[in-house]
């Protein structure tokens, strides 16, 4: 690997302080967490370093306090849930640098996990301030950052405490690594690629990166009918960028130069009114759409062909749905395809990552979410990986 990983800490770290970056940027509801992927996520790196006696010191952004010590932002919030799951004691620790958190963490016994307060009520944090990140150096004596969701961010806590410490990758991080590797960094071919989602104008840098990597390029949702438009065909009341049909046109272009097909629904589904079973629904061919109508799904035919070339892939990724997937029955082209690429995926044939709110969301509903490959629940940093840009926070952790 071209990062260190907890492997290659000293395997006995009785009393070693390790500031450990995690994702505590969970969702609340009446006090409560309301959904904690990314708390479980951190689990095994911080059992296993309080297992080999270390002082885990949690660092970690919640909210956007913009450098204000705001009370409901505050990761003291998270103590009661960390404790739940860790089913250990864990203890807040009321500053993430300065004279009040080197003094709460003096009387920290190995083994013991402490929460460091928001490292965003300090302005420096997203300028990525040097006194800041050494203030925070001054607590550990290691660092491992397991926040591939905020890898995308060159702050403080992310990018320069890596500089200032030993520096290595927890286990979520470097399951995320590995995985994303496997998907477009050195990729069995051929590779699909699933786009889904609403507006093209986000995916741009993503689409125009992927032609030159993938060999099937899929697109689905409200983007769909941008590309559809740019060929010239009507596509009614359908949501679409039509000022960026001269973009779609040009991806369509440099995709045919590198190779790549370009995968576009042949048949639609569509409705006068975007509600749940609505009395208008019908399914047709994509050049016989109504100028009343409304494109919210991809058709049955496209999704047979779509699997038919899924079926000729070894690498699969994926990143957005492929119709209103939220609203029933316009998550049926998205459930098929998933289902499809979980069941390759279980017999061996590929390689499936997929990542993003939206796309963890509509694989959960297809049920599938623990049959693909892996599954990453970041998504700006998930985004901006797959337009081929670097991460600042895992760039800091090579060798």
């Amino acid at each position: 690997m071209p990062f260190k990983t907890l492997d290659e800490l000293p395997p006995d770290l009785t009393g070693k302080r390790v500031l450990v970056r995690v994702d505590l940027n969970v969702p609340m509801q009446d006090g409560a967490v309301s959904d904690a992927t990314r708390l479980q996520a951190l689990l095994p790196t911080v059992l296993e370093l309080s297992d080999r006696g270390a002082i885990v010191l949690l660092l970690s952004h919640f909210g956007r306090p913009k450098g204000q010590n705001r009370p409901d932002m505050s990761t003291a919030l998270l103590v009661k849930p960390l404790t739940d799951l860790t089913g250990r004691s864990v203890r807040f620790v009321e500053d993430c640098q300065g004279t009040q958190a080197e003094r709460a963490i003096a009387t920290m016994t190995p083994g013991s996990i402490g929460v460091l307060e928001n490292t965003r009520f300090h302005s420096g944090e997203e300028k990525n301030d040097l006194g800041l990140a050494r203030a925070m150096a001054a607590l550990g004596d290691y660092y491992v950052n397991d926040a591939f969701s905020a890898a995308h961010r060159a702050h403080s806590s992310t990018e320069g405490l890596a500089h200032l410490l030993p520096a290595f990758a927890g286990r979520a991080m470097e399951a995320e690594l590995k995985a994303l590797q496997k998907a477009l960094g050195s990729p069995e071919r051929p590779v699909a690629a699933v786009v889904g989602g609403a507006k093209v104008s986000t995916k741009l840098a993503v689409l125009g990166h992927l032609v030159s990597k993938v060999d099937h390029l899929i697109i689905g949702g409200g983007m769909a009918n941008t590309f559809l438009a740019a060929r010239g065909i009507g596509i009614g009341k359908s949501l679409c960028e039509h000022d960026l049909t001269s973009e779609a046109e040009a991806i369509m272009a440099r995709a045919d130069e590198a190779g790549c097909t370009v995968h576009l629904p042949y048949d639609v589904v569509v409705a006068k009114e975007f509600a749940a079973n609505p009395p208008s629904l019908r399914t047709c061919n994509v050049h016989e759409v109504a100028e009343d109508e409304m494109i919210l799904d991809v058709g049955p035919a496209a999704v047979e062909a779509l699997a038919d070339a899924l079926k000729t892939c070894r690498t699969l990724v994926w990143n957005g749905p492929l119709g209103a997937f939220e609203t029933p029955p316009f998550d049926a082209a998205t459930v098929a395809l998933a289902r499809t690429a979980a069941a390759m995926t279980q017999d061996g044939s590929l390689v499936s990552v997929a990542g993003g709110g939206d796309t963890v969301a509509a694989l959960n509903q297809a049920g599938v979410t623990k049959d693909f490959t892996f599954v990453s629940t970041a998504g700006g940093a998930f985004l901006e990986w797959m337009e081929g840009r670097t991460l600042p926070g895992v760039a800091a952790l090579e060798r």
